[in-house]
């Protein structure tokens, strides 16, 4: 099934094969956006996880893209966390529209009753445990994006693209269906 996507982009054709993709109902995952394929990434890419794809493909996940929910189209330029703030590469303020896009997209997870989240490494809203430091240089420091602390202070459990749940490294895992 394709399913049209409208995030504040262009409205995209993507083939996510669920049949119940947008259903009514609890979903046990909701993941970054840009894992399933979605092309919200700041440069209008994606950074599609196959497992990821999997679990939308299942009916397990319902997806979300933080800065897409808080208004910012793909692409833009890229953003990095900085003394308390979120400021894009040219140095425009956008912590607005990333804590809009944070609450937006726990609205979404909580519709579903989520238990779980996984999200895109590094990033200003959905990156977990490390996070690029604010002088667009991609070095690293502790800390989690704007979405992830909302997550966890809700208790949802957090995964990344680089540390799956262990559900998803069963065998033949990404041949299930729903």
């Amino acid at each position: 099934m394709y399913v049209s996507v409208c995030l504040g982009l262009p409205s995209q054709r993507v083939d996510l094969g669920a049949e119940n993709f947008y259903t009514e109902g609890m979903k046990e995952f909701i993941v970054s956006a840009c894992l399933a394929g979605l092309p919200c990434k700041y440069n209008g890419g994606s950074n599609t996880c196959p497992a990821v794809v999997a679990l939308v493909r299942q009916g397990r996940a319902v997806t979300a893209c933080p800065e897409s929910l808080g208004g910012l189209k793909a692409p833009r330029p890229p953003a990095e966390q900085q003394q308390g703030k979120v400021l894009d590469k040219t140095g425009k303020d956008v912590s607005e529209a990333f804590h809009k896009g944070a609450q937006a997209a726990m609205e979404v997870a909580r519709h579903f009753g989520c238990t779980k989240a996984i999200v895109k490494t590094k990033s200003p809203s959905c990156g977990a445990g490390h996070i690029y430091d604010g002088t667009f240089s991609h070095t690293l420091t502790p800390g989690d994006g704007l979405w992830v602390q909302a997550l966890k202070a809700e208790g949802i459990a957090i995964y990344t693209e680089k540390d799956l749940p262990p559900e998803c490294a069963e065998p033949h895992f990404l041949a299930k269906k729903s």
